[in-house]
């Protein structure tokens, strides 16, 4: 188990039974989920990826992951030491457990703006939605709504280097972190949409970190005091530390999720984050580890003590 899977287990008595976790709106998030190679392999025989998580994703409301690949049949990729193309064939897998997929990241755009706008095309019409991610720079920053008793935005950026797949006017691509347009879009889904609550989903920090870097904590925090309600992160390919802000929680780093190529316990450790927003706001939230094969697919591997915020 990575060395910071129990990081908030005694943090401000926050622990609590998974009897007294009420709630009315049930989210499953998870890491990095990268289809191409092993893992894409994998479903061209059949086989689910997702398996031994089924049951919590059925358990669900919605279900959200970073998708980590460029999807589609472009043959030009960009030049960057890493690139990776996953078949088409994948978004069936993933349209069977997840609603959302973010794709504010260094890899959705490995193939260029015209086949990253082709990917939005396969997204749409195998049924998922896309947040962090756009044909324009308007839409890349558009907020995916989930609506039960509550109504909660999803809002995704890319704060990692190079910024060459960033969403333009005329080009489309990720959504940037830039701190000026985060907080115009906060305050927009709150005022002008009406969101009970807005939950950001960054793509950041340094690689193999296990601790949040100066920068994350600072973007973190601004993002809480423009009026985020919580920070789901991701990118480092390891778990990173969980900080209560304000009373509203930050996760730097789920880890990887789907995903091939690493050899050490802490990259082939990550975390699906099944998070409870009760009908009186209360957040209240479990971290599920998991373990990564050889072929870069999770197993069940225990599970932290549920924990619950106060009430705002």
């Amino acid at each position: 188990m990575s060395r910071w899977v129990g990081v908030l287990l005694l943090l401000f008595g926050l622990q609590t039974s998974a009897s007294e976790q009420t709630g009315d709106f049930r989210m499953v998030f998870v890491g990095d989920v990268m289809l191409a190679e092993a893992p894409g392999e994998l479903i061209r025989q059949g086989r689910n990826p997702f398996r031994h998580f089924h049951d919590l994703f059925k358990s669900a409301d919605v279900n959200i992951a970073n998708l980590e690949c460029y999807v589609g049949h472009a043959k030009t990729k960009e030049k960057k030491p890493y690139t990776f193309k996953a078949h088409p064939r994948v978004l069936k897998s993933v349209s069977q457990y997840f609603q959302v997929v973010s794709l504010a990241n260094n890899h959705s755009g490995d193939y260029g703006d015209v086949a990253f706008s082709g990917m939005l095309d396969l997204i749409e019409r195998s049924g998922l939605k896309a947040v962090g991610g756009g044909k324009n720079i308007r839409l890349a920053h558009e907020p995916v709504f989930l609506d039960k008793e509550k109504r909660i935005a999803l809002l995704a950026y890319d704060a990692f280097l190079p910024r060459s797949f960033e969403a333009l006017d005329d080009r489309p691509g990720v959504a940037w972190a830039d701190p000026d347009f985060i907080a115009q879009d906060i305050a927009r889904a709150k005022s002008h949409y009406k969101a009970d609550f807005v939950i950001v989903m960054p793509h950041w920090g340094w690689e193999y970190e296990p601790m949040a870097s100066k920068d994350q904590v600072r973007l973190a925090h601004f993002m809480l005091d423009n009026g985020a309600d919580m920070v789901v992160g991701g990118h480092p390919h390891v778990t990173q530390n969980i900080e209560i802000y304000k009373n509203k929680p930050i996760f730097y780093s789920l880890g990887n999720f789907v995903f091939n190529g690493f050899e050490d316990e802490d990259t082939n450790t990550g975390w699906a984050l099944e998070l409870v927003i009760g009908k009186a706001g209360q957040i209240g939230w479990q971290v599920h580890v998991a373990k990564l094969d050889k072929n870069g697919i999770p197993h069940r591997a225990g599970s932290l003590p549920p924990v619950r915020l106060p009430r705002p």
